[in-house]
């Protein structure tokens, strides 16, 4: 089994523009013998862990996952030490630079020297202050060549240097605050797309299955319409029905064997497209079930609602906005001044030999304040603050529609959700009166009680029964998983759906 695709695999805490291509692609596998293909019956629950395990859908929506786990661990990792070295091996530097005489004039010298330098630190961003603190530790040698060229070595054995913007954006305690619900938001629109993945293959499965019993209608139409047209041309001879008659059920019998034709080259294209969709091999000829049953249950509008507002990827897409949109306008406002701070403390020593320069170490300290303050630029920096507050206006007045369209979308949902319960039973009972209908009819044509018009009319009534109680359960599946990936609840086993997404991203 895959790991973390499939809702049975996670942990539980409560435990159509392409139909002519398809076409297509069906005529060209009509020629292919039925014998050479492995006949497979599927159910629904098995299509829809299928498609979850192998479907091009699930692996876009792992790998999206994927790529917010890792922005999410890159930014959990700027919180913590860095260590990190430096160097320079070697820095060789042969050229002449200008010199300027005691006098005032000029002359160039030569230089021809061979450095080596190397730091070693530790370093660790400050989230609170948005400062950064180094502690750190250096050794720099320099070697003039030729002859009677000299060498030195200089040490800085420890320093501890603080970065620290006075004014200005901390953009490490917005991110601390951002970064957190972007992930979270992309876990919950992994789960999503995972049961949106469900929502295809109940679409793609329901076409098959339509596709399966309007070519098993028209097999079974054909031959009774054979049967009945052999039985017409008999009672023509015995003058008991109409020439009329008679060429009215040849005409179905002709009719019958058109929409065979028809029928199987639909299946293929169906075949086709559930079968690509699962990732199956073109010799697999699949057989889907029609499901015996859906579970009675009615959804309730305030708890459907309250569900998705807690747990949908919506919720968190909202608060990101609003936290980005304050950002924007905290980083404008920060840009109107700023005032840095740079302060260093250590010891250093020099000398010609190595063991030497650490010794008789003398102390460092370096202390700037960079002071950066508008006095004339037009009000540049203030139109500035005042677009990111307009935006993050627009803003909050587009989530508020969002809201409102989501809960309105949500309320539909529901309401679809309930009727459809309904009329799944209203088409279900309709199907076996229909069915029960045109046998009777059929046996009624031969004794000659109905007409022709009449036995056309009940087996058209049959037929599209047959498709109403399919569509309708259909239909019944596809609003109850819309409502699932809305809410991430399971309402058949009252509980949250969720994922291990650690041990799916280690996948």
């Amino acid at each position: 089994m895959a790991h973390g695709l499939i809702l049975s695999d996670w942990k539980i805490p409560c435990t159509m523009k392409k139909k002519s291509i398809l076409f297509v692609l069906a005529a060209i596998c009509l020629p292919l013998a039925v014998s050479a293909q492995k006949e497979r019956e599927i159910t629904l629950n098995e299509a829809i862990a299928m498609a979850r395990m192998q479907s091009v859908d699930a692996a876009v929506a792992l790998n999206e996952l994927k790529t917010s786990y890792w922005e999410y661990r890159t930014f959990r990792a700027d919180l913590l030490p860095e260590i990190n070295l430096k160097g320079t091996l070697p820095n060789y530097n042969k050229s002449y630079s200008r010199y300027q005489n005691s006098d005032g004039s000029y002359s160039f010298v030569r230089n021809n020297t061979l450095g080596l330098s190397g730091t070693l630190s530790i370093d660790q961003n400050l989230w609170f202050t948005g400062g950064r603190l180094s502690l750190a530790s250096s050794l720099e040698y320099i070697k003039q060549l030729g002859s009677g060229g000299d060498k030195q070595f200089m040490s800085v054995p420890v320093s501890l240097e603080l970065t620290q913007p006075i004014f200005g954006v901390n953009n490490l305690k917005w991110n601390r605050r951002i970064e957190p619900v972007r992930y979270a938001e992309a876990k919950a629109a992994f789960i999503t797309a995972t049961e949106q993945v469900t929502m295809k293959t109940i679409t793609y499965f329901f076409n098959l299955l339509l596709a399966k019993e309007n070519l098993k209608t028209a097999h079974q139409n054909k031959v009774n319409a054979d049967r009945l047209y052999e039985v017409a041309m008999a009672k023509r001879k015995m003058g008991q029905i109409s020439e009329n008659d008679l060429l009215q059920l040849k005409l179905n019998a002709l009719q019958g064997k058109a929409d065979v034709t028809e029928a199987e080259s639909n299946l293929n294209a169906k075949m086709f497209q559930l079968r690509s969709f699962l990732g199956l091999s073109e010799d697999e000829n699949l057989n889907p079930i029609l499901p015996s049953s859906a579970p009675d249950m009615k959804m309730e509008y305030n708890l459907v609602l309250n569900k998705a507002l807690d747990r949908n990827s919506f919720a968190q897409n909202i608060r990101r906005r609003q936290l980005e949109a304050d950002y924007e306008v905290a980083t404008a406002r920060g840009n109107l001044r700023s005032i840095d701070l740079f302060a260093s403390v250590g010891y250093t020593g020099q000398n010609r030999d190595f063991t030497s320069a650490y010794k008789d170490l003398l102390d460092n300290q370096i202390v700037q304040v960079g002071v950066k303050v508008p006095i004339l630029d037009w009000g540049k920096r203030r139109g500035k603050v005042r677009v990111a507050k307009s935006n993050r206006e627009v803003v909050l007045s587009r989530i508020r529609q969002e809201q409102m369209d989501f809960n309105q979308d949500i309320f539909l949902l529901v309401a679809n959700f309930n009727n459809q319960a309904q009329q799944l039973g209203i088409a279900q009972e309709a199907d076996g009166i229909a069915e029960k209908r045109y046998k009777t009819s059929v046996e009624t044509f031969m004794i000659g009680q109905i007409s022709t018009l009449d036995l056309n009319d009940a087996q058209k009534s049959k037929d599209e029964a047959r498709q109403k109680h399919i569509s309708e359960l259909y239909y019944y599946w596809y609003y109850f998983y819309q409502i699932r990936s809305l809410t991430l609840w399971d309402f058949e086993r009252n509980c949250e759906l969720e994922a291990d997404f650690e041990e799916i991203v280690r996948d």
